[in-house]
């Protein structure tokens, strides 16, 4: 059902006293100043990782306040196990979020509650994230992730390393453009990276800068970045009018695109409208393969740190695949700890850092912090995800059996979160775990990870999380060693 606080709420950012009586419960940095509010010390390049600094001074719920927008921050786990409760609270859309809208619009990711066309979306391509579906999209993966592995294999034969987070973001954009629209953007033909990915980088970037400068200054100091976006949005619409238009009038192959074109609502017969269609596919171009991306790139960071995590997994790999050249749909889920990997390093660094919550009415939260309808807050999930309390006193170090079954279930709920929360969590999540797997393993049983001597993990931000800079070597695998099925010795997260 369509969630209702947006109907009655206005629209663009709400700061905090609007929706929090008793805000001054509420911790906040020191030394603020009249106006400009809690400047001093931030780091403007940096928003989500300046937050998660603040949050390990100031605890579980905290404020801040810049040139007149107060933002409330949660990240304690009994506090988000709250925010995830669907009958007290909805998806807010705010922030970078909003920013989007120029390009997405009523989107799935980026629709109003009240907007009809997030749930009629939802529904009609629901079915195409079905384990038939998945299965129907496994060769074309496979096809893609071979692509990969020529180009690496030519980088190790030339002994050049590879730039992770360039190479992960041409797979996963071919892998989303071929299983869900039939298109082919020829990324691993390019030297350069394909004007979309740079058009929707652009607009990823402006979004987020748009996030921390103050509204009257906006227009000024990002008039050249604006003119920019512009042209970067009119890229992205043109490419994917384009795309949509080819498939029109044609035999398609049932996939995503199909189903937005031919497939009314099983209840209401109503359909997609052909504006609708663009926002959708523009979203799953861009969520469909930014955060996968991202997530890749930081699982192989951790394995290229971790050998003998490595080791483990090429085990799991070999055990389960063993010769076979083209592994089938059914034999990805079986690499448990490869998933566990994944899963790991997506609470580290899960790459969309954050999902904001709105009350659907007058609530108490955690039995002391009042709100009022349509008062929000934002929940880093990267900071929920290191809570000593859930995760231990180690847990900012990188150890995939945090998820073996028995520490699952010893969890509370509501603890990871990497793909949002509710009704409107990420609706691709089987999708791009089965992805990112399968692209796991078969790098596994290639190649051993090698990492740069001087590299220091940094992050890159722009509403998603990426690796800056990662390069790795790659050299020909060496068989596992028979103590790698062991458990490894843990260490740092870098």
């Amino acid at each position: 059902m369509a969630e209702t606080t947006g109907s009655v709420l206005p629209k663009g950012f709400r700061s905090a006293e609007l929706g929090w009586p008793e805000l001054r419960r509420i911790p906040h940095p020191p030394y603020r100043i009249p106006v400009v509010g809690d400047v001093i010390g931030s780091r403007i390049r940096s928003p989500l990782q300046d937050s998660m600094r603040f949050g390990r001074q100031l605890g579980p719920i905290f404020r801040r306040r810049a040139f007149g927008k107060e933002i409330v921050f949660v990240w304690g786990a009994e506090l988000a196990a709250e925010l995830a409760d669907e009958t007290r609270f909805a998806k807010h859309v705010g922030l970078g979020v909003a920013n989007l809208r120029p390009v997405a619009g009523d989107g799935l990711f980026t629709a109003y509650n009240h907007e009809p066309n997030w749930q009629l979306a939802h529904d009609v391509l629901a079915p195409g994230f079905s384990r038939e579906a998945m299965e129907g999209y496994h060769p074309m993966m496979l096809a893609v992730a071979e692509r990969l592995t020529d180009r690496w294999d030519r980088e190790r034969a030339a002994g050049r390393a590879v730039d992770v987070p360039a190479d992960m973001t041409k797979l996963t954009l071919e892998t989303i453009a071929r299983t869900g629209f039939g298109h082919d953007f020829g990324s691993f033909e390019r030297s350069r990276p394909h004007p979309f990915v740079t058009a929707m980088v652009g607009t990823l970037t402006y979004a987020q800068r748009l996030n921390v400068l103050p509204a009257p200054l906006a227009p000024v100091v990002l008039r050249d970045a604006t003119r920019r976006n512009a042209a970067d949005m009119a890229y992205l619409n043109r490419t994917v009018d384009a795309l949509v238009a080819a498939r029109r009038g044609t035999a398609g192959e049932g996939d995503l695109l199909d189903r937005m074109l031919d497939t009314a609502h099983p209840e209401t017969g109503e359909r997609l409208t052909p504006e609708n269609i663009r926002r959708q596919v523009i979203t799953f171009l861009v969520a469909g393969h930014e955060t996968t991306s991202g997530a890749l790139s930081f699982a192989l960071h951790y394995l290229s740190r971790h050998p003998a995590i490595a080791a483990r997994a090429r085990a799991e790999v070999d055990r389960v695949w063993g010769d076979t050249p083209r592994p089938a749909y059914d034999q990805v889920a079986k690499l448990r700890y490869v998933r566990r990997i994944l899963d790991e390093s997506l609470r580290l660094w899960p790459t969309a850092p954050a999902f904001a919550r709105e009350a659907r009415a007058d609530t108490v939260l955690g039995g002391v912090h009042p709100m009022r309808p349509g008062a929000w807050t934002l929940v880093l999930t990267a900071m929920l995800h290191r809570d000593p309390d859930v995760w231990g006193a180690d847990a900012e170090a990188f150890d995939p059996d945090r998820f073996d079954a028995p520490a699952v279930r010893s969890r509370p709920g509501h603890t990871f979160k990497p793909f949002g929360t509710g009704a409107r969590a990420c609706i691709g999540r089987q999708f791009a775990l089965h992805e990112a797997t399968l692209v796991l393993g078969l790098l596994l049983r290639r190649y051993e990870l090698r990492p740069e001597p001087d590299y220091r993990l940094r992050i890159a931000e722009r509403l998603t999380l990426m690796p800056e800079g990662l390069r790795l070597h790659l050299e020909e695998r060496a068989p596992a060693p028979d103590s790698a099925h062991g458990r490894p010795v843990i260490r740092s997260a870098d």
